[in-house]
């Protein structure tokens, strides 16, 4: 609980400066920008930015990397930048502490395939765990504490029956998870690729899709900008909107274009992108998926309170 307050303090803190997020403008263009984890589930606005949908709609893109989606929220809110990429519970932390963010477009979504998603709940070779329900007094590494992967972890423990406060979380980088599991820190991990197939390849093994667990077809991380800049400029937010979709949907429909952009902005290794799971990218965002989340997290006491789900929304 403190350290989810320590969070929602720190963009309270942000937010409470907030500037002028209107964007510039360069030979008609908007000068627009957005930050965004350098990782698998942002390809459809590389994509898009280089088939020129943003372009087409009078939108100059600029994509800066962050270390995390929670520092995304009080850029935007600043008006540092105009958009940002973060994930379905950070938003909904976000919203339920009162501030200002908006959503504009879905993300990143599970594949929804129980054993083919692009994140699992995992063990090392030879580990003695052989199901979830093994994992009761365990050590388990998530990447972050009370957020969107402890709360899937905690949703397969309560489908296998077992209580999440009886797991051990730990937390640890994704990069470092698959050593804690041969060096024996963590008797499972919660991974996404790249580093599911880096297990995988050393002989670890899946216990649940947790993503799956959570929700059908969860949406688990979307696009949001500041209620000041919809206010400001509801054209642009339309425009970004669009474009935004239309990457979406040409991402889902061209997987193949979606592995050849992952080396020019990720460090991913080019022997691996060929057997990536690849999340799902539909333009509709699963709000049914993102009610469920919200519920799931206030029975956990991730969230302080419900949040306002049609306040986020788009």
């Amino acid at each position: 609980m403190r350290r989810r307050l320590a969070v929602l303090a720190a963009l309270a803190l942000f937010a409470s400066g907030c500037g002028s997020a209107e964007p510039s403008s360069s030979g008609g263009q908007d000068e627009v920008k957005v930050g965004l984890i350098s990782i698998l589930d942002v390809a459809p606005i590389y994509l898009g930015k280089e088939k020129g949908f943003f372009a087409e709609r009078n939108i100059e893109l600029t994509l800066q990397p962050a270390e995390g989606g929670t520092e995304t929220v009080p850029s935007v809110l600043s008006g540092n930048q105009q958009f940002g990429f973060s994930n379905v519970v950070t938003l909904l932390l976000a919203q339920a502490q009162g501030l200002p963010v908006k959503v504009v477009s879905n993300g990143t979504n599970s594949t929804g395939v129980d054993g083919a998603d692009f994140g699992a709940l995992m063990v090392g070779a030879g580990s003695a765990v052989q199901s979830v329900k093994d994992l009761a007094g365990k050590k388990v590494a998530v990447n972050t504490f009370q957020n969107v992967v402890e709360l899937a972890v905690r949703a397969s423990a309560l489908k296998a029956g077992i209580d999440p406060e009886s797991i051990e979380f730990v937390k640890l980088p994704f990069p470092d998870m698959p050593a804690a599991l041969s060096e024996g820190r963590a008797d499972a991990v919660f991974v996404v690729e790249p580093f599911q197939q880096i297990v995988l390849s050393q002989g670890g093994r899946a216990l649940a899709s947790s993503y799956v667990d959570t929700a059908p077809d969860l949406s688990v991380a979307m696009y949001f900008t500041s209620k000041q800049l919809l206010g400001e400029n509801p054209d642009l937010v339309k425009r970004f909107t669009e474009a935004m979709n239309e990457s979406l949907a040409y991402a889902d429909a061209h997987p193949d274009e979606v592995r050849q952009i992952l080396p020019t902005y990720t460090k991913i290794g080019p022997e691996i992108i060929p057997e990536l799971v690849l999340p799902k990218w539909p333009a509709d965002i699963n709000t049914e998926s993102v009610a469920a989340i919200a519920e799931l997290a206030e029975q956990e006491k991730v969230l302080p309170k419900k949040p306002d789900i049609a306040d986020l929304m788009p």
